[in-house]
């Protein structure tokens, strides 16, 4: 762990802060850890004791800042996240008084639980909104950030059920199951690691994260905006289907709602609304069923049965064939191969 943690902070990468955040967290697990093996060791230091009992209460925090690190591109630390620290420092200045009373140390039991729980929602909810934004700002699918960010999310989750039970079994007295708990978590820790460190190292770009200042769209409709209600200028709409139809800018497999306001010089909040709420679709599956039309365009002409599967969804725009096939089959209810069987048979007999 201490190992992995020195990894991220001396790689070089494009984005240091999430690599920042996600060592300082790790190091704190292996400082609050040594209490299973060097407890003895560190008895003999009250400031050790304090320090190692209370900076455990930076470890969600540093988790939460971490994701939201990674969901969006151009996050930033802000004096105003310093704030996340006061509980531990809170903790730090009680132990001292205290000396790490057996009330103190119930209490801080308590606002663990408590924190641990608030910050877990929270991270949920800020996968939640990062999916809905990224769904409507690109058309790209990014399933697999989403979903790793997601596991690991749930799997910390279960890991934490293990400490929960061990603080309900130290309040009964069963120092056996406590032991045992001990050795649980350990073990879940090392192994939650070993994962962490075989997805970082095979998946260095994994995340392409979105603007933090983009919303998703009910924020920006509640948000006073009186684009979506009748005013709305009918001809924007039929400006941006003809730009689609005509310059096929869907064929741009990195192509971004920004993108595409630009090309056509609609502010992209309205161009959002526009095609969120007035079309009814998302940005992802607007754009997707371009690239699906014309992929059955290819698919069903004869004269491009040289063509593989795999060079057409690249020249409609898609940059993966999961992705593609996930995409066709939602929008004809079937796969590419078996919609290009039933076309070119079709196409036989008319030739003939």
């Amino acid at each position: 762990m201490v190992l992995f943690s020195i990894f991220l902070i001396t790689v070089k990468t494009k984005r240091r802060l999430p690599n920042y955040l996600l060592a300082t967290m790790l190091l704190l697990v292996a400082f609050d850890l040594t209490g299973f093996f060097a407890w003895k060791w560190m008895s003999g230091s009250d400031v050790l004791v304090i320090l190692k009992t209370a900076s455990s209460l930076l470890q969600m925090p540093l988790f939460f800042l971490y994701l939201v690190s990674v969901c969006y591109a151009n996050f930033k630390l802000r004096p105003a996240h310093l704030l996340h620290g006061v509980v531990c420092l809170l903790f730090i200045f009680i132990f001292s008084l205290t000396n790490i009373s057996e009330r103190s140390v119930f209490w801080f039991e308590i606002t663990g639980e408590l924190q641990w729980a608030v910050y877990m929602l929270a991270c949920f909810r800020e996968l939640f909104r990062y999916e809905k934004i990224h769904q409507e700002n690109h058309s790209f699918p990014n399933s697999k950030a989403y979903k790793w960010l997601f596991q690991f999310a749930v799997i910390s989750t279960i890991a934490h059920s293990l400490v929960t039970f061990r603080w309900l079994f130290s309040a009964f007295n069963w120092e056996i199951a406590v032991l045992n708990l001990n050795i649980g978590i350990s073990i879940s820790i090392l192994l939650i690691t070993a994962w962490f460190v075989f997805k970082a190292l095979h998946n260095p770009d994994l995340f392409t994260g979105v603007a933090t200042k983009l919303r998703p769209l009910k924020a920006k409709i509640k948000s006073g905006d009186a684009l979506h209600q009748d005013d709305f200028n009918q001809k924007k709409k039929e400006k941006l289907l003809i730009y689609m139809e005509q310059e096929k800018p869907y064929l741009d497999y990195d192509l971004t709602l920004q993108k595409l306001a630009f090309q056509i010089d609609i502010i992209d909040k309205e161009l959002s609304i526009l095609i969120n709420h007035h079309i009814g679709q998302h940005f992802f599956d607007f754009v997707n069923e371009y690239r699906v039309n014309e992929a059955k365009r290819l698919l069903g002409n004869p004269d491009k049965k040289a063509l593989t599967i795999l060079e057409i969804l690249y020249q409609v725009g898609f940059n993966s064939k999961s992705s593609f096939y996930t995409a066709f089959k939602k929008i004809t209810g079937k796969t590419p191969v078996l919609y290009r069987k039933e076309r070119l048979q079709q196409e036989s007999p008319t030739k003939k």
